[in-house]
């Protein structure tokens, strides 16, 4: 059994989900703050096969300024970790996450505790879609 860990990076906060370990469904597990608390998540599994990252693509394509960062962080990750770790294209994925929870009736306070690993669990769930086709 493996798993796949999935992460909806931002420069406050760091949404942090988990795969199954039959690669069928994301979960959100955590909101962090930095590299460290990350880092600790992610121990806790012992079966990670890789990390899936969201990049944060313009809607024509292209690479701003937020993306860099996370290509940064990337490979920061990479170095820091020794796992395989891919960007995966997370457009509106944190929008639909936000229109999920109300929907759901989850009240603004609330949301905003549980957005990032929410869109993180959006970004692993797209992720792990395209892997099964």
């Amino acid at each position: 059994m493996v798993r796949i860990i999935g992460i909806d990076y931002g420069e406050k906060r760091i949404g942090v989900a988990a795969s199954d370990p039959l690669l069928i469904t994301a979960q959100g597990v955590a909101t962090v703050k930095d590299l460290q608390e990350l880092k600790n998540v992610i121990g806790r599994y012992d079966d990670v096969q890789e990390i899936v990252v969201g990049l944060p693509r313009s809607m024509d394509g292209s690479l701003g300024i937020a993306a860099q960062k996370v290509l940064a962080f990337i490979e920061t990750l990479k170095a820091e970790t020794g796992f395989n770790v891919v960007s995966w294209d997370e457009r509106l994925t944190t929008a639909a996450a936000e229109r999920m929870l109300i929907s759901a009736g989850v009240s603004r306070e609330k949301r905003k505790k549980v957005i990032d690993k929410s869109a993180a669990a959006g970004i692993l769930q797209s992720y792990l879609d395209r892997k099964k086709k």
